[in-house]
This record gives structure tokens, C-alpha cells and sequence, in this order.
């Protein structure tokens, strides 16, 4: 296969660039597209202006990724878990009005909440209304069990073409979650990639190929989903001491090629 787009996460672990910087390096760096976090971090300005500066750039817009901090919420009949069911409608009216094809979304996040009705009628109505916009809505699949069967237990029981999930492998790889084959439960269902190297303990976003994952077996897997869409890393500088951000983007680039380079059958 190969020869995919290639897009990284907007936010790679240098706070002190704007959104407009750090397109411009991303651009620079080789990267046709972005996922981008969507919600104001601090000194992060407005989200909602990043499609617009990312294209400016002449970056795609593949996809964006909710926050993800009160994720079990929307199993709670709260006042909270309302708040967030509304959050996600407006994250779906969003991708919809700035012509961006999917949402990724954590169904729990630490220790996953029991799965309530009021948390399946949210997600239905979320659905439905991610069908009605034209916007896919990709489940992100944890490293706790329990987090991973919830996932899968929404992804068996809402049959859309509107849900799938978003694969990160690295999640997957780090403690619980490796028993769990979700490419033979659900690859014809996979949306989006979510790509980064660990040492199998946590998620640490490592470059690919500095961790202890297999990733010509990772990149065969994927391909055999016939997975069509970019090559997508999810790192952060979390660790890589004195290097500049371009740098730093410049060995992602280097990688991704790579990763790419491997989805072959």
C-alpha cells in the first residue's frame, strides 16, 4: 500500500508556539495534514480558528479530538454528563460547519464507569445526530480493559456507518489492552489512526521506532483492515531534551515515512 497522506497531532508538546507557528513548522517539516485537540488550553487561544490557519498552510484537516478530561461523565445522569453529551453535539455541529469529517472521542477514560441506559440513549442520540450532519464519529480505544470492552461493547451495539473507531496503538500496546484484538472484531470499521511508540508500561508518545513496539507487524495489521486513510502520529516532546521544534518535527517526518513505508500486504 503506502504512499498515504502524512498528518501529525497540532499539539506535539511545545506550548510556547501559537496554532499559527505551529502549523507553518508542520508544513515545513513534509506533513500534509493535521488532527487537531478541541478545546482552549491555556494560552491556546480559540480552537475554532485553527482549521482556518491550518489551511492557510495548505494542511488537510482530518480530524479533530475532543477533550477527553470528564469522559465518564456521559454514563452519569448529572449535570455534568449532560454538559458533556451537549459538548460532543456541538463538536458534531462543528465538524459539520468547518468541513471536518471526524470526531475521535474517549467512551471513559481511568477506571471506565458501569454503562448506564441514560449514557447509551446519549450516545444514540449522538449518533444519529453525527448521521444526519455527515460527520463520523471515531471511538478511541483505551489501555484499561475495561475502557477497551466498553469500546467495543458501543461499537457491536450501534451498527452506523457514522461510528467507527480510531486506532492508537499505543494505547494498546501499554499494559492491559494488548489481549484485545479489535482489528478482528472491527477493523472494516477503523477511521483514523492515532500512532506513537512506548515501552509497554504507559503512554509516553514517543517517536516511532525509540519504544519496543513491532511496528512492521503494526503497519501489515493496519493494512490488512484495508484502512485507506493517512498515516497519523500522535507524539509529544515529552522527553527529548534540547531539541527545537523543527527538529523535532523533522524526525517525525522521517518516521512517518517510514511507518508508511510499511503498510504493505
Amino acid at each position: 500500500m503506502g504512499c498515504a497522506m502524512l498528518s501529525i497531532f497540532n499539539w506535539f508538546g511545545y506550548r510556547e508556539l501559537t496554532h499559527a507557528e505551529g502549523f507553518r513548522l508542520i508544513k515545513w517539516a513534509g506533513f500534509e495534514g493535521v488532527l487537531l485537540w478541541w478545546a482552549t488550553m491555556p494560552g491556546g487561544g480559540n480552537h475554532r480558528k485553527q482549521p482556518e490557519l491550518a489551511r492557510r498552510e495548505g494542511l488537510y484537516v482530518e480530524n479533530i479530538h475532543t477533550n477527553d478530561e470528564n469522559a465518564n461523565a456521559i454514563w452519569e445522569d448529572t449535570q455534568e454528563g449532560q454538559a458533556l453529551f451537549e459538548y460532543y453535539l456541538q463538536c458534531v455541529d462543528d465538524c459539520a460547519a468547518l468541513e471536518i469529517p471526524t470526531m475521535v472521542v474517549h467512551a471513559s477514560n481511568g477506571e471506565a464507569p458501569p454503562t448506564s441506559e441514560s449514557g447509551l440513549l446519549r450516545f444514540a442520540r449522538l449518533i444519529e445526530h453525527a448521521e444526519r450532519s455527515n460527520v463520523n464519529l471515531a471511538l478511541e480505544n483505551m489501555r484499561r480493559g475495561s475502557q477497551m470492552e466498553q469500546t467495543a461493547a458501543l461499537l457491536e451495539r450501534f451498527d452506523s456507518k457514522r461510528l467507527g473507531f480510531c486506532f492508537d496503538n499505543g494505547q494498546h500496546h501499554a499494559r492491559m489492552a494488548r489481549d484485545l484484538d479489535l482489528f478482528a472484531r472491527f477493523g472494516h470499521r477503523l477511521m483514523a489512526l492515532h500512532l506513537s511508540d512506548n515501552h509497554g508500561q504507559r503512554g509516553e508518545h514517543l517517536l516511532p521506532f525509540d519504544g519496543t513496539i513491532d511496528w512492521p507487524d503494526q503497519m501489515r495489521r493496519i493494512a490488512e483492515t484495508g484502512y485507506q486513510g493517512p498515516t497519523t502520529l500522535e507524539v509529544m516532546n515529552l522527553g527529548y531534551e534540547n531539541i527545537s521544534p523543527a527538529e523535532f518535527l523533522a524526525r517525525a517526518y522521517e518516521r512517518a515515512k517510514r511507518l508508511d513505508g510499511l503498510r504493505t500486504l
